[in-house]
């Protein structure tokens, strides 16, 4: 492993430098507004009549159409949804100066070749391991959040050079930025996001809720040993890895998880999760997920559909209302 941090960086490199943030959602106003207060050139692209216009105007930030933001920008950050880029790129690709450097957060469309750049231009990934309002309030608190680096073509020599002053510039560098590739950024992003962190996750939330009230226990009580108290363990975790999370839960807890974890998560599960994994290494998942989109989301509407309307979102949305301090 390779990791770099602040004495790795040269800040400088990026003096009397463009930098162009393409999107204004939550990474993409947390680096604009980091890479601003650490005294850089930057500029927004939005379409004018986007929701988030006005917003990034009324945060103090330089704001233009995205062909006019791009021209004579060294650096253009693409901060949009994935399914959104390869045609922003199609639309900007003739305002983009030679000897530029394109940016992402997210391999997905140079992986899997939606994106193909200009020869000219320099390509790396600088990839925030948090939500953007996290990477906004460490930086204001001094702190970072971790980053991935990957370099995929170095036109100019200087591509990590450049990533790493970028990350320095939205507070990565304080934490640690660890090289990567693309492809490792893009498949275990994928796997992660489907297998444990969202995929499965839920649905073992799910499961387990459904288990409990067909067995005819209470809804409500099912929410709360089921939902509700996930958040104690992943900040148990988060915070200090499984030793953190042994040490401040019972002895009885730790028991069960240890005899009943692998009853759950078996072989069976095991093999699924390298299934998922084959999918997004071939390409099939992003086959599968651009045919979607092009199709206009009809199946991910439905699945998104019967999601919401689980029994446990109303025995959820119930049982937070009475909680007020949730919204603080």
């Amino acid at each position: 492993m390779r990791m770099y941090s602040e004495q790795d960086v040269s800040p400088s490199i990026l003096e009397e430098k463009k930098i162009v943030i393409l999107g204004y959602g939550s990474q993409g106003r947390a680096h604009a507004l980091n890479l601003k207060d650490s005294g850089i050139n930057v500029v927004v692209g939005l379409r004018r009549s986007g929701a988030s216009w006005d917003k990034a105007i009324s945060d103090g930030l330089d704001v233009k159409e995205p062909n006019d933001a791009v021209k004579d920008a060294s650096i253009i950050m693409f901060l949009t949804p994935d399914m959104t880029q390869e045609n922003i790129y199609k639309n900007i690709e003739q305002s983009i100066k030679k000897d530029a450097a394109i940016v992402f957060a997210h391999g997905f469309n140079i992986h899997y070749k939606r994106i193909k750049p200009r020869d000219d231009l320099d390509v790396f990934l600088i990839a925030p391991k948090g939500p953007g309002g996290l990477v906004r309030r460490q930086y204001k608190e001094g702190h970072g959040v971790p980053c991935l680096v990957a370099i995929e073509h170095d036109k100019s020599g200087k591509a990590l050079d450049l990533a790493l002053a970028y990350a320095h510039g939205i507070g990565g560098t304080r934490a640690g930025v660890i090289e990567t590739t693309f492809a490792e950024e893009t498949e275990t992003d994928l796997f992660g996001e489907q297998a444990v962190l969202c995929g499965g996750a839920t649905e073992l939330v799910v499961a387990g809720y459904e288990t409990l009230v067909d067995a005819g226990y209470q809804p409500e009580v099912a929410y709360y040993e089921c939902m509700h108290e996930l958040k104690l363990i992943v900040d148990l975790l988060h915070e200090g890895g499984l030793k953190k999370m042994h040490e401040f839960i019972s002895d009885t807890a730790a028991y069960g998880d240890l005899v009943s974890g692998p009853r759950v998560i078996d072989e069976h599960a095991r093999n699924k999760m390298k299934d998922i994994l084959e999918d997004i290494q071939t390409g099939k998942f992003a086959e599968n997920w651009i045919n979607e989109n092009d199709d206009g989301q009809p199946e991910f509407k439905r699945m998104m559909n019967n999601d919401l309307e689980h029994p446990i979102e109303k025995v959820g949305a119930d049982l937070r209302s009475r909680m007020d301090w949730l919204e603080k």
